[in-house]
């Protein structure tokens, strides 16, 4: 689960982690009063989309207009967010459909003296959280990694224990920081360190971290992720979720209990188990053609997961195909294909069905399948599958 720019620095300064002073805004009339309220000569007007490159991408209906903008007077600050609000914001990350501005974050300029960037994952291979940091703030991480990867600096740390001082001041020494700057990474680090591991998160993202003329770190942007498996322990980051923010398809499935991500391709996916819709997906690719979905229905479906599973499938306008691999194991192939056939009943279907089944009670599911004179075609394995799949969209 995503959260908000504005939202995670409400969180991050609960945390005592240090963060600019800002005001959410939704008029135009609200970001010139808040211009006012901070009381400073500079401020920021920062648009609020879960999506990264905000600074550098340009709104559909204002092609001159970017994303996050500086202001120097309320009025500047109210012509900026009546551009923004309502608009839709294009960038990077959102793809070339966009997604419309409905909030605004309005915070207060500062005098900075270096921009750096930090992070914070769970890396499989130490097993456990690790801190990265790189003189390169403000900049595609992704970029500095291919190019230059020396500036890219981790540093693994204890989940319970968290980052000790002597490891914050090992990363601050690594960046050149001077001796106040060093004090103040000894007080920031940890913090947000800690902040990863109390909110169960997957990821927290501050690029770019800001180092100020005095010498202190501030977080000037904040992105977090939450592990979804473990919102039950935070109801708080529950209700910050911002539905329209999300797919409406992955919220529907999520909401029926399955696993589902929309993808650009036309072959829509049905599976149970997630290793086994990677490998669906690898093989169509390795055909042809391009899957339009990740759905994992997971190992006990039931007629009406596997019904909602199709009506979320063809909701999608670019599907031409889909692909149903089953491998029964707890779940039987003859229950499966019960439901597959009253799901076909129920959702009616004007795409190619391939349905390619394994395991338990297989034998008895594909002579249901054969007597159901329905116009599915079967496959013998998965390669098979993947082949006729991408036959069917030019038959």
């Amino acid at each position: 689960m995503k959260i908000h720019e504005y939202q995670a620095k409400q969180l991050f300064r609960a945390a005592g982690v240090p963060v600019p002073e800002g005001i959410v805004v939704k008029t135009p009339e609200e970001a010139a009063a808040a211009f006012e309220t901070l009381g400073q000569p500079l401020a920021v007007v920062n648009s609020q989309i879960h999506a990264g490159g905000r600074g550098k991408g340009r709104f559909r209906e204002h092609p001159e207009q970017a994303g996050v903008v500086l202001v120097r007077s309320a009025a500047d600050a109210r012509t900026n967010a009546s551009r923004m609000l309502g608009s839709t914001l294009v960038t990077v990350q959102t793809g070339p459909d966009g997604k419309q501005v409905n909030t605004l974050f309005v915070e207060q300029g500062l005098k900075i003296a270096r921009e750096l960037y930090m992070a914070i994952v769970v890396d499989r291979e130490v097993g456990g959280p690790v801190l990265i940091m790189s003189s390169e703030g403000g900049m595609n991480i992704e970029e500095v990694a291919h190019e230059t990867p020396e500036k890219i600096l981790t540093e693994p740390f204890d989940a319970a224990l968290g980052l000790f001082p002597w490891q914050a001041r090992k990363m601050a020494y690594a960046l050149g920081f001077d001796a106040a700057a060093v004090r103040s990474a000894e007080q920031f680090l940890p913090k947000v360190c800690r902040f990863f591991v109390n909110y169960d998160c997957s990821m927290t993202e501050i690029n770019p971290l800001v180092l100020t003329e005095d010498s202190q770190l501030l977080a000037l942007d904040a992105k977090v992720t939450f592990d979804d498996n473990a919102l039950f322990r935070h109801k708080d980051v529950v209700e910050l979720r911002d539905l329209t923010e999300e797919d409406p398809a992955e919220v529907r499935a999520a909401d029926t209990g399955l696993s589902y991500v929309k993808l650009d391709g036309n072959i829509g996916c049905l599976v149970n188990g997630a290793g086994l819709a990677m490998s669906t997906m690898d093989l169509i690719k390795l055909h042809g053609g391009e899957p339009a979905n990740f759905l994992d229905v997971g190992g006990g479906a039931s007629a009406a997961q596997v019904t909602e599973a199709f009506r979320i499938i063809l909701s999608d306008k670019n599907v031409r195909a889909v692909l149903v691999n089953i491998f029964g194991g707890i779940m039987r192939c003859d229950v499966i294909v019960q439901a597959l056939l009253e799901a076909y009943e129920t959702v009616g279907f004007s795409v190619p069905l391939v349905v390619r089944l394994e395991g338990t009670n297989v034998d008895k599911a594909r002579e249901m399948l054969a007597a159901s004179g329905r116009a599915i075609i079967a496959a013998s394995d998965l390669t098979d599958a993947a082949k006729k799949v991408v036959a069917s969209l030019n038959a």
